[in-house]
C-alpha cells in the first residue's frame, strides 16, 4: 500500500513539473498592424525583443511571420543600495530582476 501511495505522489509530481515547464503562449498582437506595432506591444509588456529580419522591408511595412519564446535572464543590480537608499524598497534592493526574451521573425 505504501508503494502505491509513493508511486501516485511521484507520478503527480512529475506531471505537475512537466506541465509547469510547458511554455505559455505569448501575447503577440494579431490582426491588422505591422511588425513595428507588434514589437512595441511586446516591449510594453516587458519583453526583451530580438528581431530576425527575413527581408529588407522597413518594419513599418513588414509583417510578423512568427513569435517565439526565448530564455529568461535573471540579474541583480549591485548598485541598488546606492540608488534606493533606506526607503520602502530598501529591503528588496538586491532582489533579482527577470528579463524575458522573445524572438520576432518579420518579412
Amino acid at each position: 500500500m505504501k508503494k502505491f501511495g509513493f508511486a501516485t505522489i511521484a507520478a503527480s509530481a512529475l506531471t505537475a513539473g512537466f506541465l509547469g515547464l510547458a511554455a505559455p503562449a505569448l501575447a503577440a498582437p494579431t490582426g491588422a498592424g505591422n511588425a513595428q506595432d507588434t514589437i512595441a506591444s511586446l516591449q510594453d509588456q516587458g519583453y526583451k525583443v530580438i528581431v530576425n529580419r527575413l527581408s529588407q522591408t522597413p518594419l513599418a511595412d513588414a509583417s510578423v511571420v512568427s513569435v517565439g519564446q526565448g530564455p529568461t535572464f535573471s540579474t541583480t543590480n549591485t548598485n541598488a543600495g546606492n540608488e534606493g537608499g533606506y526607503g520602502a524598497q530598501a529591503d528588496r534592493a538586491f532582489a533579482p530582476q527577470n528579463t524575458k526574451t522573445v524572438y520576432v521573425n518579420v518579412r
